[in-house]
């Protein structure tokens, strides 16, 4: 049986959670997670896997997430177990090619994917996202420049748009 390893550590934004098979990083759980979390997350993708708290498998998740929100790190290099749609998967590419410190909208990213008029499937995709921080969702917002929904809430994704000095809400940062 294949086991999903689990492991919850301290952040600066509070205790996540993520989650990996021998594929790679599958999940993670930002602080304050809005939706279903975890347990829906496994009962939709992963219903048949065994859970195992382990801290090892997710060593390196857990370094380089930690990196990433104290500023040290930009860029991802994990193996992953991306459990999407086709769908999803075009959106969650289309969501890493934007840089570190930029934004785009949700249509942007349907026109990125050659879907025009999929701006709010490209959004229940975005929100679907189970890799928040590695897949940067965060880096998504409306048209006009407003923020939309986050996982980790709206106090988290401002922190992080913040932290990578991208402006496009211009005082309605802080």
């Amino acid at each position: 049986m294949e086991i999903l390893h689990v492991a919850e550590f301290e952040s600066p934004f509070g205790t996540m959670r993520c989650a990996s098979t021998g594929k790679g990083l599958a999940y993670v759980q930002l602080p304050r997670a809005s939706g279903r979390g975890f347990a829906g997350w496994r009962r939709r993708h992963a219903p048949d896997l065994g859970v195992e708290e382990a801290w090892k498998p997710n060593q390196a998740a857990i370094r380089q997430i930690s990196d990433f929100l104290e500023g040290k790190r930009r860029e991802f290099d994990l193996p992953l177990d991306l459990r999407a749609t086709d769908f999803q998967a075009r959106v969650y590419e289309a969501l890493c090619e934007v840089p570190y410190g930029e934004t785009r909208t949700y249509t942007e990213i349907a026109r990125a994917i050659s879907q025009p008029r999929a701006v709010r499937a490209v959004g229940t995709a975005n929100g679907a996202n189970p890799l928040s921080l590695v897949i940067p969702c965060h880096r998504i917002v409306a048209a006009g420049g407003k923020l939309g929904g986050y996982a980790g809430g709206l106090p988290m994704k401002k922190k992080l748009l913040a932290m990578e000095h991208s402006s496009p809400l211009e005082g309605d940062l802080l």
